[in-house]
């Protein structure tokens, strides 16, 4: 990853974490950042309820934001 993740950003796996029940693409957010550079991730379900909490190395993530300046006035998913 080119740049540092931030604490509150959203995230989504690269690859299949079998250990902790999660598949690569799954989304969390970022919610505590260690001095080593690895990553606190929440994965939560569509009620907000955590159903795993993952140490993980930057590359291992993907950084997802919202482009709000594509064409046609559309937000698009970007990487």
């Amino acid at each position: 990853m080119a740049t540092k993740l931030k604490l509150h950003e959203t995230v989504a796996l690269l690859k299949d974490l079998p250990r902790e029940g999660l598949r690569r693409g799954q989304v969390g957010t970022v919610v505590a950042i260690y001095k080593s550079g690895r990553c606190e991730v929440e994965f939560a379900d569509s009620q907000g309820r955590t159903f795993a909490l993952a140490t993980l190395a930057p590359t291992q993530l993907l950084r997802l934001a919202y482009d709000r300046t594509s064409r046609r006035g559309r937000t698009k998913l970007v990487a």
